[in-house]
């Protein structure tokens, strides 16, 4: 989680300083633009305290309202991070982009907006660089796409996601207002805008999804499962895992139930022996397993995986 903390105060910090200089150099050079840049910096700036605030309310501890915790506030602001891309950045982007397209406005001078651009590309291409090594840290041999599929922690991703998109708005606003400049077509400088809020909403869908999936609920991988599934079975007293299920309650936890059928020969004290032994052999192979439910079940053909 700190690898996390790191890439979101760096976006934090990046996206305020950008957002409040893309707003003055769109005002001063009429460029909607610009000024579509300056509210996708500024939701990004949200988007940060956001997930700050997600990552600090995951982090209470469960009481009687909530007994496993508080771990899915991480993922329910996550998704409202999403939803604010679409909603905020993309949206207004897109009607102030069709707006200058309809109704263009002179341009102003451009040296303002060409030096705010190149600044804004080289703080978030820095906040971008940062947030790309951290989840690199965590993806293993995985390729990139598959490593966010994989991902329990969206606040790695959506800033990753958040940093990419604005580092490619940011290139799209310059070609085309330095085409807009040269070839006297102030209708670009809307048409820029309109790509970027295309861009807002197609970023903000595919953050959508992984949010959702995470928030109703993901299991354990199957590489994982199977592993489980072995720890039980080698126990002596058990005879069959009839049914095993999963969800992450957090990126660092995970909730698993298994549905166990014991030796007809056993009696009470030797089944609970027996539940102790698989609990304890699972949380030791793997930590992110807080809570261990073990029910015991008689034996049918129904139930076989």
């Amino acid at each position: 989680m700190a690898a996390s903390h790191k890439s979101i105060y760096s976006a934090l910090a990046a996206n305020l300083l950008i957002a409040v200089t893309k707003f003055i150099a769109g005002i001063f050079s009429n460029s909607s633009a610009m000024i579509s840049e300056g509210v996708h910096s500024l939701v990004d700036t949200v988007n940060q305290l956001l997930l700050l605030f997600g990552l600090k309310r995951s982090k209470k501890p469960a009481d009687l309202l909530r007994p496993f915790g508080y771990g899915k506030e991480l993922y329910f602001y996550s998704f409202i991070v999403s939803i604010l891309i679409f909603g905020l950045g993309g949206g207004i982007s897109i009607y102030q982009g069709i707006t200058h397209i309809l109704d263009p406005e002179p341009l102003g001078n451009p040296t303002w907006n060409y030096i705010v651009l190149a600044a804004s590309v080289i703080f978030e291409g820095s906040s971008f660089l940062i947030a790309g090594k951290e989840f690199n840290k965590t993806r293993g041999t995985d390729s990139w796409w598959q490593a966010i599929k994989r991902s329990k922690d969206p606040s790695t991703f959506l800033v990753l996601f958040e940093d990419g998109a604005a580092v490619l708005g940011l290139f799209i606003v310059m070609v085309c207002m330095i085409a807009g400049h040269n070839l006297h077509i102030p209708q670009l400088d809307g048409v820029a805008s309109l790509l970027v809020g295309l861009l807002l909403i197609a970023v903000s869908a595919i953050l959508a999804r992984e949010s959702r999936s995470l928030l109703l609920g993901e299991g354990i991988s199957t590489t994982s499962r199977q592993k489980i599934l072995q720890i039980a079975e080698s126990d002596p007293a058990v005879l069959k895992v009839m049914h095993l299920l999963s969800t992450y309650q957090s990126p660092e936890e995970v909730i698993l139930m298994l549905i166990i059928a014991f030796k007809e020969d056993l009696d009470t004290a030797e089944i609970n022996g027996a539940i102790d032994r698989v609990r304890n052999e699972i949380r030791k192979e793997f930590n992110l397993i807080r809570f261990v439910i073990i029910q015991p079940e008689v034996y049918t053909e129904q139930f076989k995986f």
